[in-house]
């Protein structure tokens, strides 16, 4: 399962810079507003700590990481809010690029700099969120509109299915003319149905990426932590760039988006030097990992996304399972014939195994590997080797 992640924001964001550090992939950065609808598109692996022991101790012919992709799409624009300019929504091109995203990362720019304009006067990503939710709903509005003509003429058949469609096309159509996001609205398990052919845009899990200065990261990322944990923060008590922040987070929270602290910029910096020396300066700051290692993670949280792994002397590999997959389900990843005759599989706890210094056998003898079946759900850091049979058709 490859996780696609869309990266969009206002222009001067910092988005590209955020992409770059990322995956490295060197996109240009402009330092102005663009109206281009290219995107970036960069494939990197999921950082996974347990990898590189099993590698260590496996020395298999390859080591692979589950990945993901990025597209960091062009800076969206302003979208016009009831001054009687034309509502449009984004361009088909544009909309092309991020309709397949599994989720969307939004990046809000809270920081101050002369040199980077912003196409506001002034730095408020509150606003900015209101203006990027404003282009995103009239973008879904116009593709509940088409489809409510087609489905009008399907409904002149007298078929009662395309009266129920157009009846949940409406209820889309109103809270989007609001520009209500259709996450925003309670429907029926039938009714979503509907939804799964439409790609709104509104209807992606979310999270926010608050790009920060440099100096106030490490107390940027505290006080998202101090928030996620449950703290009621006075937005009253919290002063400039700071203030920004506690206001997304508080959203963020109300919304169901998670909301991540970055500093592009110095990300970008840091991913271009030796491992080392980047993990000892994310120290200084009192950080565990770069904000895009974090991003990435955010990002399995938000799509319910676990990590199950295979280990051996060919291949020790990450593969991606929703969470509450079973055991053929899981073993459907690898290849669809040990799905088809899958037995049962031996499970061992990636902890475990490394506490029985890193041998099945020893692991075994202690109790801790097992012997699952097809209604076990498979857990994040299982190392599972599976059984199966597929006999002649």
């Amino acid at each position: 399962m490859a996780l696609t992640i869309g990266i969009i924001g206002l222009p001067q964001s910092g988005k590209t810079s955020l992409f770059n550090a990322i995956t490295q992939a060197g996109a240009p950065v402009s330092g102005y507003a663009t109206s281009t609808v290219q995107a970036n598109f960069a494939v990197v692996q999921v950082p996974d700590a347990r990898l590189q022991p099993l590698a260590d101790i496996f020395h298999p012919k390859k080591t692979t990481y589950a990945t993901v992709e990025f597209v960091d799409v062009a800076g969206v624009g302003q979208a016009a809010h009831g001054d009687g300019e034309k509502r449009e929504g984004l361009s088909a091109e544009f909309i092309g690029h991020i309709r397949n995203a599994d989720a969307l990362a939004i990046v809000l720019r809270t920081f101050e700099n002369s040199n980077v304009p912003h196409i506001y006067d002034s730095i408020d990503p509150n606003r900015d969120l209101d203006s990027l939710n404003a282009e995103l709903a009239l973008t879904d509005l116009a593709t509940v509109e088409k489809r409510i003509e087609r489905t009008k003429k399907a409904a002149k058949s007298g078929d009662k299915k395309y009266q129920q469609e157009l009846d949940v096309l409406q209820l889309l159509q109103e809270a989007l003319n609001d520009l209500r996001p259709v996450s925003s609205l309670e429907l029926l398990a039938q009714d979503r149905a509907v939804l799964s052919e439409l790609f709104l845009l509104t209807l992606k899990p979310r999270m926010y990426v608050l790009n920060v200065s440099e100096d106030v990261l490490g107390a940027a990322s505290d006080l998202l932590e101090r928030m996620a944990a449950g703290e009621d923060v006075d937005l009253e008590q919290q002063e400039g760039e700071l203030k920004g922040i506690a206001t997304i987070a508080k959203r963020g929270k109300a919304e169901g988006a998670e909301v991540v602290a970055v500093s592009a910029s110095l990300e970008a910096e840091l991913a271009e030097l030796p491992e080392e020396d980047a993990a000892e300066y994310l120290e200084s700051l009192g950080l565990p990992r770069l904000g895009a290692d974090r991003v990435i993670q955010v990002g399995y949280r938000l799509l319910n996304l676990i990590t199950f792994l295979t280990a051996g002397e060919d291949e020790v590999r990450a593969w991606t399972v929703t969470k509450g997959a079973k055991a053929p389900e899981a073993a459907g990843k690898i290849h669809s014939d040990i799905e088809r005759g899958f037995i049962r599989a031996e499970v061992t706890r990636y902890e475990d195994f490394m506490n029985s210094g890193g041998s099945f056998a020893a692991a075994a003898k202690k109790g801790l590997q097992r012997l699952e079946g097809k209604e076990y759900v498979i857990q994040d850091g299982d190392i599972a080797h599976f059984r199966f049979n597929v006999g002649k058709s």
